[in-house]
């Protein structure tokens, strides 16, 4: 399969993935909407009279279904910044698999999607208990934000040295060709679909979760914050930078530096 990518490789298959591909495209783009909405109601309600669909945040007993729906909170915003990002992978492995496999093309689609899905709302378990810990600790309010300049500053700190570090740009690298990484990585059926969804998830995962940080410095729930974070992800992973991206990474992370200087002082 790998040398059937790479002789389909270039336009051929681009082309094939953006006329074949609508009903999965279409898809994405209906979960990732649907995703976009539902956080705009919580954002509304959160910052008018947290009467809707915030009101389960009002709480000082944390159990398990408060926690749950904490998660599912983490997990819808997930879906709805990153979702979009995985576009072209998910388009182009339904273009291959349509050649090699039609009658399960549609179904291995959806497992690669669901698997790369499958990373990130692992992380928002684990962003889940981060903001747990921190709002225990009093670093993170109730309107799950910074509760002071100083953790803000901290938090830029991390995000912006990651920014520069080789591991943020081979996992960008690997993000930033969806094609590459089906041509090393390819496995067959719907499970194999599944895995590579996870791999490339874990990747995604480790171009971005300190970029994911950022949220509890704007707020979790801001649609603004969520907003610059979805627009500097998706410049990152899909705008035809080439290496001139380091350029934009370094940027970024000096600019997240100097924030996180200026609040400290």
């Amino acid at each position: 399969m790998a040398q059937r990518l790479g002789a389909s490789a270039g336009p051929t298959l681009l082309e094939s993935a953006l006329r074949s591909e609508r009903a999965s495209a279409a898809v994405l783009l209906s979960v990732a909407l649907l995703a976009w909405l539902w956080i705009g109601a919580m954002a509304r309600d959160m910052y008018g009279p947290m009467t809707g669909a915030s009101a389960w945040m009002m709480t000082v007993h944390w159990d398990a279904a408060h926690l749950l729906l904490l998660w599912a909170m983490w997990a819808v915003m997930m879906i709805a910044m990153m979702l979009p990002t995985a576009s072209p992978l998910v388009l182009l492995y339904g273009a291959a698999a349509r050649r090699s496999a039609p009658d399960a093309a549609s179904q291995q689609t959806y497992a690669l999607a669901a698997g790369y899905l499958f990373a990130w709302t692992a992380f928002s378990l684990a962003a889940t208990i981060l903001q747990r810990v921190l709002t225990s600790l009093l670093l993170v309010s109730p309107m799950m934000e910074a509760a002071n300049h100083r953790v803000s500053a901290v938090l830029l700190l991390i995000a912006g040295v990651y920014q520069w570090t080789p591991l943020k740009h081979a996992c960008l690298r690997t993000c930033q060709s969806p094609l590459g990484f089906l041509m090393a990585r390819w496995r067959g059926g719907t499970s194999g679909a599944f895995r590579m969804g996870i791999d490339h998830g874990i990747y995604c995962v480790g171009c971005c979760w300190a970029l994911m940080l950022l949220l509890f410095v704007g707020g979790v729930m801001h649609l603004t914050t969520i907003g610059l974070l979805t627009i500097v992800v998706l410049i990152e992973k899909l705008l035809p930078l080439g290496p001139r991206v380091h350029w934009f990474t370094w940027a970024t992370g000096s600019l997240m530096l100097v924030l996180a200087i200026w609040m400290l002082l």
